[in-house]
């Protein structure tokens, strides 16, 4: 490890002399891209994070959002929202690496005195088709339900992309949502006062980890699989769970008065962060840390980002109750410290090794000022001569369209008794009864989109995670954003980058969504490029109750199309950033968005919820006959005639991705016409029957497709793994 030319000589300057080993290692960690964002910090003020609706917003470990029965109450529930990414460590572990980065969004959420109730994780990879790819695909996916199974906190939505971008660095990006019933029990990452101690509880230190921050600031190299395997963390969920139900002790007894999960750049980074946000400093013996390895040095147990460990800051008086729940949770626990009002002080054996302000060590770091490129607009060459019904098939069989249930039946989607919609739909439903709320949950981002056109794709992945919500009779109420990109020293990755982030924010302050936390990977690059800009995004949403629409047609209504710009005026249907061009070449412009998106959400949450309303399904990736094939059963087929040429052929109408639309099967279709009036275009596609199958026309293309048949397409991932 070691501190660049420019900040050595900062650091030099600050402190009066050069830094000791310890404190170099620590600059270094914490002056890293990963943990300072400097060169995405100055882009992140496009982000509204205010609301009503807001109790904490970027900053801590996770944000805090009052549900709406509690924005007046001061007795009404909240919620956490916290995501993360592991995308690095799941490169060269990707067992170790996803079940990591589980465990460090779930103990962000502890730390804010929440309790975990859901987890999201949206997950990117190679062409499906290599072998390195599936290889990677299965080892993260088997991590993730792991660790997840063991601790108890269900997954219950998430995304997977395949695209050949992310053959040499694989993303793994993972949302939590927490419940804290009583606002009395919100605690922060906030040090109240000097004389407080310092007990940190958990699983033993080793020299797991070590220097992960300054990790996932690099570019991945070919050796990454072998070199850097000792910057990647080893869980223990079932020591997690202790934690879990010790923190939950801890907070029922009052015994907290700050709090911080040891995540990136472990104690060093978590203790130096809890002081400096309190304008305060600490004390720290290093040796006092409990270990399970002999001979470690002072950087070693700075920086050793060993899993399943809490710093939590303890009025003397509370000590001993600490130790004691502790105990009983079968746990470590060490005071390793104080809180002061001086400087960021440790020792190792009685020497000190680090000695500064706490406040320079983590915002002391210069920001970069980088040149950026902006990215080019896509020409329109489309492909000729492919055959309807072929393309039909060979989209619906594409493994980024087709049916995800290889990954989510790993993952117990059930337990905590919340779920009263899981995954395979929009979005999730959590029963939040406190309240008789539903809680709507969806996460992700679609790489062709931001490939094709990062600022108008962005803008498309916010909107439809709020199409998402908004199917299943919710209204968004906030998000988070894992924002990926490559190396930002690159003035065209870094055009991108800074697109992605524009995209996204103008279209969540046009829904009035704010984006109240998130996380930034940069230098996602590796020997095969740099990965698409890649904005995931997690969103959640409330509705009175826990029922909602399902995704599947009933059989007995009438099929309606919302939202669908292309069928009005003078927009023409587009297939920029679609999978048929995936499948078959070419390019396009990407299709333009709805003019007023945030009436078309808060129209079509209303019309979800009516009584008349009997299938409702969001409409993007894949295109309409996509869509349509997603929501037909044995039981319940469709049949649907479209014949609008003037509006694009029929592969643009069928397959174009255009978000912000939805398919209604409605028993009233004049009254959902009524309300959408002046709103979006509303059209008329056919009937739902119980034929089992889908006829589709288009312009003079034909297809159609059984049941059986469109669910032997969709199970492509299932078959080629098993």
């Amino acid at each position: 490890m070691s501190l660049s030319p420019g900040d050595h000589e900062l650091v030099v300057a600050e402190l009066g002399r050069e830094p000791t080993e310890a404190e170099a290692a620590l600059f270094e960690n914490l002056w890293s891209e990963h943990c300072a964002y400097r060169s995405s910090r100055p882009l992140l003020g496009a982000f509204d994070s205010s609301g009503d609706q807001v109790v904490i917003g970027p900053g801590d470990d996770a944000a805090v959002v009052a549900l709406p029965t509690a924005a007046d109450d001061e007795d009404g529930s909240y919620i956490t929202l916290g995501i993360e990414s592991h995308n690095h460590p799941s490169y060269v572990d990707p067992f170790d690496g996803a079940a990591t980065g589980v465990g460090g969004i779930v103990r962000d959420t502890l730390s804010m005195g929440a309790y975990p109730i859901a987890l999201a994780d949206s997950l990117y990879f190679g062409e499906f088709e290599r072998e390195h790819s599936r290889y990677l695909f299965e080892g993260v996916v088997e991590g993730i339900s792991h660790y997840g199974n063991c601790i108890g906190v269900p997954t219950v939505t998430g995304s997977v992309a395949f695209h050949d971008r992310y053959e040499g660095n694989p993303l793994v990006n993972v949302a939590c949502v927490g419940l804290i019933e009583d606002p009395d029990r919100l605690v922060t990452a906030v040090a109240q006062e000097p004389g407080n101690k310092l007990v940190l509880v958990g699983n033993s230190t080793g020299r797991d980890g070590l220097g992960g921050a300054s990790f996932a600031s690099e570019d991945l190299g070919e050796d990454a699989e072998t070199e850097d395997r000792p910057a990647v963390q080893v869980g223990d969920p079932y020591t997690e769970k202790l934690l879990i139900e010790c923190n939950e002790a801890l907070i029922d007894e009052g015994l907290i008065e700050s709090a911080r999960d040891l995540g990136a750049a472990g104690l060093g980074g978590a203790t130096s962060e809890m002081v400096a946000k309190g304008g305060l400093g600490a004390d720290i013996e290093l040796s006092d840390v409990h270990e399970r390895e002999p001979n470690m040095k002072a950087m070693e147990y700075l920086l050793a980002e060993s899993q399943e460990r809490m710093a939590y800051e303890v009025t003397p008086e509370n000590v001993e109750r600490v130790r004691a729940l502790a105990e009983r949770f079968d746990l470590g626990c060490s005071v390793i410290g104080e809180v002061t009002d001086g400087t960021y002080h440790c020792t190792f054996e009685g020497e000190t090794v680090v000695d500064c302000d706490a406040e320079f060590l983590g915002e002391g770091a210069p920001m970069n000022d980088l040149d950026s490129v902006e990215p080019e607009e896509q020409a329109r060459d489309l492909p000729t001569d492919v055959d309807f019904q072929h393309a039909f098939e060979t989209i619906v069989g594409s493994p980024n369209t087709a049916s995800k249930r290889w990954v989510y039946r790993q993952y117990d989607h059930e337990v905590q008794v919340r779920t009263a919609t899981g995954p395979g739909d929009d979005s999730a439903l959590l029963a939040i009864r406190d309240g008789e709320q539903g809680l709507a949950f969806s996460s992700g981002a679609d790489p062709n989109w931001t490939a094709a056109d990062p600022y108008t794709g962005a803008q498309a992945v916010a909107l439809e995670n709020a199409t998402n919500i908004a199917a299943k009779g919710a209204t968004p109420l906030a998000a988070v954003d894992c924002l990926n990109g490559g190396n930002p020293e690159k003035p065209e990755v870094y055009g991108g980058f800074k697109a992605i982030v524009d995209g996204l924010a103008d279209m969540c302050g046009t829904l009035d969504v704010p984006v109240v936390g998130g996380n930034v990977s940069l230098y996602n690059d590796s020997v095969t490029g740099p990965i698409p800009p890649t904005p995931t995004l997690a969103m959640v949403g409330t509705k009175s109750g826990y029922e909602a629409p399902p995704l599947s047609l009933s059989g007995e209504g009438t099929l309606l199309l919302v939202g669908a710009r292309s069928l009005e005026g003078d927009a023409e249907a587009r297939l920029g950033g679609s999978e048929y061009l995936v499948q078959f070449g070419g390019t396009d412009r990407f299709p333009e968005l709805l003019e007023n998106p945030d009436a078309f959400l808060a129209t079509l949450a209303d019309v979800a919820n009516a009584e008349t309303t009997l299938a409702t399904h969001d409409l993007s990736h894949g295109g309409l006959a996509a869509t349509l094939a997603e929501m037909v059963t044995a039981e319940a087929g469709a049949t649907v005639e479209i014949d609008l040429p003037s509006k694009g052929s029929a592969a643009e109408l069928a397959f174009g991705e255009q978000p912000g639309r939805a398919i209604i099967e409605t028993t009233d279709p004049d009254a959902v016409s009524e309300v959408f009036d002046g709103v979006a275009p509303v059209y008329e596609l056919g009937t739902a029957d119980d034929s089992g199958a889908l006829d589709l026309a288009v312009n003079g293309e034909y297809l159609s497709a059984y049941a059986e048949e469109i669910a032997s397409l969709r199970s492509v991932i299932e078959t080629e793994l098993e």
